[in-house]
């Protein structure tokens, strides 16, 4: 199935799109794509309940704006240079053991919101990532069932603020939690659909210019390992989001360095996964 949220923020209800195209809205089923949802077997139950109330759906009005494939994840964990082009340009070395940080749950935003540049940013950069939604509570998972905990994939741009990262006191999770920097989504396609998270396509443009064109069967380390290498570390819970790391092509690892500014529109796509747009707005200060 794919599954999606739509609606105007903080309000978002749950949908699913049908293999026809058509996308309806599943508020009736009464839950939303939460920890519990995916906790309870929420796919399993969603899709037999469809089975007997899909003709009773409403669908989904066009021009709708979609949320964030998943409501509040306790986790947003990511793996860095997990390509070894993205290394490379990087200049840095092929990690041994996957790189681990965390992205804040308040940067999550839907798919098409604009990314904000954040204030005095001049380093703000993008990422196209696989990411991987956790279906069950785990840990210390071998590699070998390490799928099975898996609900499904998205597509997600791990948007980073280079000097926030990497010149201010070597925290990454400071250049990668800004407001906006992870726009998740359109859809969470489940683990079920024949699709290969192995050997997906994956791009980015900016402002029409091709800048990230890559397969994830370029992975240092595959999901499997990833799963398993986390649990050891911290309980994974349902719903939590594993974003994979990014191919080469990153505004970091040109000569110069290119960077957004405002007004700038960042295309983005995996296959199978769908695509996102957002454009780069300035940081605007809000008294409340």
């Amino acid at each position: 199935m794919k599954l999606f949220r739509f609606g105007p923020e903080g309000k978002e209800k749950p949908g699913v799109e049908l293999p026809d195209g058509k996308q309806l809205d599943v508020s009736d089923f009464g839950q939303d794509y939460t920890e519990d949802f995916f906790a309870e077997d929420g796919i399993g139950r969603l899709k037999a309940w469809l089975a007997d109330h899909k003709d009773k759906c409403p669908e989904v009005t066009e021009g709708f704006r979609f949320g964030p494939v998943v409501k509040r994840p306790s986790k947003l964990i990511c793996i860095g240079l997990n390509y070894a082009k993205h290394a490379a340009e990087s200049g840095m070395d092929v990690p041994k053991e996957p790189v681990v940080f965390f992205k804040a749950t308040s940067s999550i935003v839907g798919p098409n919101d604009p990314v904000v540049i954040p204030r005095g940013s001049e380093k703000t950069d993008w990422e196209v990532e696989l990411a991987v939604v956790i279906g069950k509570k785990t840990s210390y998972v071998t590699k070998e069932e390490a799928m099975n905990y898996v609900a499904g994939y998205a597509l997600h741009n791990d948007y980073s603020e280079r000097a926030y990262q990497l010149e201010r006191g070597g925290q990454w999770v400071k250049g990668k939690s800004c407001d906006t920097f992870a726009p998740l989504g359109p859809y969470l396609v489940t683990a079920d659909e024949e699709l290969d998270p192995h050997n997906l396509n994956l791009w980015l443009k900016v402002n029409g210019e091709t800048l990230q064109n890559s397969n994830t069967s370029d992975f240092i380390f595959d999901i499997p390992t990833v799963i398993s290498y986390l649990s050891e570390f911290m309980t994974l819970l349902p719903g939590d989001v594993i974003s994979t790391g990014t191919p080469a092509g990153v505004g970091l690892g040109f000569d110069p360095p290119r960077y957004l500014k405002p007004g700038d529109v960042v295309e983005l796509g995996i296959e199978g996964l769908g695509s996102a747009k957002q454009e780069a707005k300035a940081y605007v200060s809000v008294r409340k």
